[in-house]
């Protein structure tokens, strides 16, 4: 069962997510595909931190 929430924005972010939204698609969908590329983008940036500051061991063969 999809629960409805409501998320108060101002008039500004409503207008910007608007402009987003492909036709046809929800604000639902677009926030999903969104919050999806925010994900990866912070795991990649996570992982470029690692890489550049880990310290790593050389496993044996």
């Amino acid at each position: 069962m999809l629960a409805t929430k409501r998320l108060a924005v101002t008039e500004p972010v409503w207008s910007e997510l608007s402009d987003l939204k492909r036709p046809g698609e929800t604000f639902s969908q677009l926030l999903a595909e969104m919050i999806e590329r925010e994900k990866k983008a912070r795991l990649i940036e996570h992982l470029m931190q690692v890489a550049e500051e880990g310290d790593f061991v050389e496993l044996p063969p």
